[in-house]
């Protein structure tokens, strides 16, 4: 077994594209309005808004447990919709040496396809793949399409 780990899912959403990426990027701000049953808040700790380089922390219920995941806005791709968030601190490295998340939503039809990858460090290899935050992303993306795809 090794100690890295990647997971990916594909989700079919009824929202654009460009409005999902923008919910996750320059409007990251509003997700608790986006995603109430996932995101209580998210703080801006440096930089600006959907900037690379920005600090965020997300506070979230993980395990039937309230939670926080401080995150860096690492590259963000405007034109094919992408962006990466990277954990340096909080809950998911106490699980994890490194942890990545890497968002692309790409049109498809009236809506959009939006893929998600995780990119992992486990802390020991007997530790379990990410599927539960797999999962905790794909809630997220369906959560967010049912207001999204309303506005």
């Amino acid at each position: 077994m090794s100690l890295f780990g990647k997971v990916e899912a594909e989700i079919e959403i009824k929202a654009s594209a460009f409005k999902f990426f923008e919910a996750n990027s320059k409007l990251v701000a509003d997700l608790p309005k986006h995603a109430p049953n996932f995101i209580q808040s998210v703080d801006l700790v440096e930089g600006e808004w959907g900037q690379e380089g920005s600090v965020m922390c997300f506070y979230f219920t993980f395990d039937g447990k309230a939670v926080m995941s401080k995150e860096v806005m690492e590259p963000v791709d405007d034109k094919n919709h992408s962006l990466t968030f990277k954990v340096i601190g909080g809950i998911l490295l106490e699980l994890y040496k490194s942890f990545k998340f890497v968002v692309q939503a790409t049109p498809k039809g009236e809506g959009s396809l939006v893929r998600w990858t995780l990119e992992y460090e486990k802390l020991n290899v007997d530790d379990p793949e990410s599927n539960t935050m797999l999962e905790f992303a794909i809630g997220l993306t369906k959560d967010m399409d049912a207001q999204l795809a309303h506005e």
